[in-house]
């Protein structure tokens, strides 16, 4: 069984955020360098304003160029319709909401504050931990 269940030990480790006016290419260059799929947008006081994918951003480039005119910000292209999950969520409810939801992160929010994520990879090192035996010499 999982050693915990609890969300703040599996959350991802320094989650990629940007404000809501980070410039389109500039988001895009963070996904690439982090090698992410997609980023949490927050406030200048930590409240979670949108998501965005990699999906929003090439939906911006190519109805941009369609107009002959990329350019935007996060807020034009972020979903802001967002779910989160307090900090005491079971992990296993949450890996249920992203299958069925087909969600790859999901914001930890606490008192209305940005916390963390979880992503899909935060929730297969989970699983990892599960399946490792506790005497670590046998890996």
């Amino acid at each position: 069984m999982f050693r915990s269940v609890d969300a703040l030990d599996y959350v991802t480790d320094q989650p990629v955020t940007v404000k809501a006016d980070t410039n389109i290419f500039n988001v895009i260059h963070e996904l690439l360098i982090h090698k992410v799929s997609g980023v949490t947008v927050i406030d200048n006081d930590n409240n979670v304003v949108g998501m965005l994918s990699e999906i929003d951003c090439l939906k911006a480039i190519l109805n941009g160029s369609y107009y002959n005119e990329v350019n935007g910000i996060a807020s034009d292209f972020m979903t802001t319709e967002v779910e989160s999950v307090p900090c005491d969520v079971d992990i296993l409810a949450v890996a249920n909401k992203m299958i069925n939801d087909k969600r790859r992160r999901i914001p930890i929010v606490e008192n209305g504050k940005f916390m963390g994520q979880l992503s899909v990879r935060s929730i297969l090192k989970a699983v990892k931990d599960f399946d490792v035996p506790e005497d670590k010499t046998e890996l």
